[in-house]
């Protein structure tokens, strides 16, 4: 058909149309969804030239469904707060008596984000905490393994963080991954200090102050100002345990929960049943690293010996979304009692602590026998003339 025909023909005009928009919206896919500023680049172009072709009546309608796919498509990755893990914790000493130690390590991941680590001469636990500070409040998680403050200095180094609100510091609240002492020791220290909110570690305390109707269901949300803080139930390890995502950093906070370590399990279906919630919640998501409460092995993924105070050539903190990712599939190889998946050790404390106390009785049972038997045939060997 003739240029002057298709003029007056509605359908070859149509035609034409879409001819034109598929050649104009061909080059969007190779737009990198990590340029978002290339991307608003094409759009503004490719919206000129809509506006300006006599074929299309609904421009403005196909130039806003671009605009909106185009926002949509762009990940959070790009907006996310960046920050640095080039650290080296401190690894404690094999006498911690003839070499002193600093307490308490701090790490500044950003100006607003701390990682805090109590030394392993002061606990052999070593836990992390995390201070992450808003624009009107800060979040303190988990307040470590030492009640004293004069050996561990926590609340006076976290309210040296703090930035000024005013004549008094900014507003603080503690929470918790979980209830285990050495995650809340710590909160005596805040007990006494103004503008400070400790969120207890119960299961009824942790469902009402996060508003979690339908427990573990459902994705709580901590509002610091400028910087919210996703809250998502992971018990297992723990029966009021949460893990905490910050949005403004991509970082996840998993607690005890998954760690570069052992992964103690004290109810297995609830254990697989929070690691599916968490692949869920985090497949979409933009994860820069996943911090646990404690590093528990070496750099060659072998587990560190339990209550020691030195931890010489340490894993390192962070693990990967894709690790956490792939925990359903850890956790669906646990037999209930103990085994080993990959570098992650699983037992369930409670069974083994069980076993353990069964095997110390009949040992004790046998070891009764034997003296019995033996003082009875030291008896009658004294009897016989």
């Amino acid at each position: 058909m003739t240029l002057r025909g298709c003029e007056k023909n509605r359908d070859c005009r149509r035609r034409r149309g879409r001819a034109a928009l598929q050649r104009r919206v061909k080059h969007l896919p190779s737009i990198r969804p990590s340029a978002p500023v290339v991307a608003s680049s094409v759009l503004r172009g490719l919206c000129r030239s809509l506006v300006g072709s006599p074929q299309l009546p609904i421009q403005p309608i196909l130039c806003a469904l671009l605009a909106g796919m185009l926002l949509i498509s762009s990940p959070a990755r790009s907006q996310l707060v960046p920050g640095s893990m080039d650290v080296h914790w401190n690894p404690g000493a094999p006498d911690c008596a003839s070499n002193p130690q600093p307490p308490i390590q701090v790490h500044p991941y950003n100006a607003r984000t701390f990682i805090l680590r109590e030394n392993p001469c002061a606990t052999a636990e070593a836990p992390f905490m995390y201070l992450l500070v808003g624009s009107t409040k800060a979040l303190l998680i988990d307040t470590g393994d030492v009640a004293d403050p004069r050996q561990m200095p926590l609340a006076q180094t976290v309210m040296t963080l703090l930035p000024e609100a005013g004549q008094m510091k900014m507003p603080l609240i503690i929470v918790h991954t979980h209830g285990h002492l050495d995650h809340r020791l710590g909160d005596s220290q805040f007990a006494h200090l103004p503008n400070i909110e400790i969120v207890p570690t119960d299961l009824s305390h942790v469902r009402k102050y996060f508003s979690f109707p339908d427990w573990p269901n459902g994705i709580a949300q901590v509002d610091l100002g400028d910087r919210t803080i996703d809250v998502i139930p992971t018990p297992g390890h723990y029966p009021s345990h949460v893990s905490y995502y910050d949005r403004q950093t991509g970082l996840f906070f998993s607690g005890d929960f998954f760690l570069p370590g052992r992964l103690i399990i004290d109810d297995a279906q609830a254990d697989l049943a929070s690691a599916n919630r968490i692949a869920d919640f985090i497949r979409n998501r933009p994860v820069t690293y996943v911090l646990g409460g404690h590093i528990e092995l070496d750099a060659n993924g072998e587990t560190l010996p339990l209550a020691s105070h030195y931890h010489p050539h340490e894993h390192a903190l962070q693990l990967t979304k894709q690790d956490l990712l792939a925990l359903p599939a850890i956790l669906n190889t646990f037999n209930g009692f103990y085994n080993k998946s990959g570098v992650f050790v699983l037992y369930s404390q409670t069974r083994v602590l069980l076993a353990l106390a069964l095997a110390l009785i009949v040992i004790l049972a046998a070891s009764a026998m034997l003296l019995r038997r033996y003082l009875r045939r030291r008896k009658r060997a004294e009897v016989r003339p």
